[in-house]
């Protein structure tokens, strides 16, 4: 099902599986916009939908806004990802993710900081929310 919990974790692993590979093959050290490019055509090499800068607009009071919000990667309809290449990943950066999450109504999101040693395990974080604890 594709909209199931399963789904997603096995989407998840799937496009870790394609950065781990951007980030074997170009290391760190590059700007995000160069990652942006590289995980995009990968999981577009491996048959995965993607959306790249995908907009993001708030609705506010009924008044829909269009405040150059960008969500970095959208993956089938249902996994919000978020590049970085920083020192360190800071809580603003995981709020966005999570503020972009909830504005497109995503269950699950993952922050990659490619400007690490180890990619899977200094730098992948991943994140659901009550639209992910509603499925099933």
């Amino acid at each position: 099902m594709k909209n199931s919990k399963a789904y997603l974790n096995e989407l998840t692993y799937k496009i870790n599986g394609a950065a781990i590979e951007v980030h074997k093959e170009l290391g760190p050290g590059l700007l995000e916009s160069v990652y942006q490019k590289c995980l995009a055509h990968e999981l577009q090499n491996r048959n995965i939908e993607i959306q790249t800068e995908k907009i993001i607009s708030i609705d506010f009071k009924g008044l829909e806004l269009d405040v150059n919000l960008k969500c970095d990667l959208l993956v089938e309809n249902a996994i919000c990802i978020e590049l970085k290449a920083v020192k360190e990943i800071m809580p603003v950066h995981e709020a966005q993710l999570l503020s972009y999450m909830k504005l497109l109504k995503i269950p699950k999101g993952i922050l990659f900081n490619f400007n690490v040693y180890n990619l899977y395990n200094e730098g992948q974080r991943t994140f659901v929310n009550e639209y992910f604890s509603n499925m099933i």
